[in-house]
């Protein structure tokens, strides 16, 4: 699906967007007046920790679940965990942070390496981003996998380095999987209609 035919949250739609109409996270640097989609903001992703605010829309999100796109082997995992009613605690830090389950429906669906398994991620990036010790696990130039999925955890924890901030997330509580996020636009749209949000 075009990523412009793909419903918009209220608060995603009113984000600034780059030349070709995507609406621009809330944890996306600029630089010359374009955004750095690869790249994460710093004190964006900090003021996002510290203060509980959507990565995606940059707006407070309520206490209570928040929501993450996993993929690959993350995704099956948390799948299956939940399908026998185990516990999952994956302790390995990411550099994404939460969001409302709409944004994060709306980001799987038009972030071409969420929304695809072959998409991969850029190889080139700022060394800010570059993997270490705690982050060896996200590989650049890595496909995304076979299973994407949007979760919802009870709550997330958070660290701020002296060069990066770091999320773990606790207690998933919701699991809804893709192989092509297209298949997240009957969620989306239902949760635009219960949270009685203008398309």
């Amino acid at each position: 699906m075009r990523f412009d035919l793909v419903p918009k949250p209220p608060t995603v739609d009113a984000r600034p967007r780059d030349g070709r109409g995507y609406p621009v996270p809330a944890i996306t640097p600029w630089e010359d007046g374009q955004p750095q989609f690869a790249l994460t903001d710093y004190e964006r992703s900090a003021a996002c920790a510290r203060e509980r605010l959507c990565s995606v829309c940059n707006t407070l999100m309520p206490r209570g679940p928040v929501w993450r796109v996993v993929g690959g082997a993350e995704a099956a995992a948390i799948g299956e965990a939940l399908a026998a009613g185990r516990p999952y605690r994956n302790m390995a830090p990411t550099m994404e942070g939460p969001g409302h389950r709409a944004c994060m429906l709306y980001a799987a669906m038009v972030c071409p390496y969420l929304a695809r398994p072959n998409a991969r991620r850029r190889v080139t990036a700022d060394q800010r981003d570059a993997p270490d010790d705690l982050t060896a696990h996200v590989v650049r130039g890595a496909v995304r996998g076979e299973l994407g999925a949007v979760v919802g955890f009870g709550e997330y924890e958070f660290a701020i380095t002296p060069d990066r901030v770091l999320f773990r997330f606790l207690d998933p509580v919701e699991w809804l999987p893709h192989d092509t996020a297209d298949d997240q636009l009957p969620n989306l749209r239902a949760e635009l209609d219960r949270t009685d949000q203008p398309r």
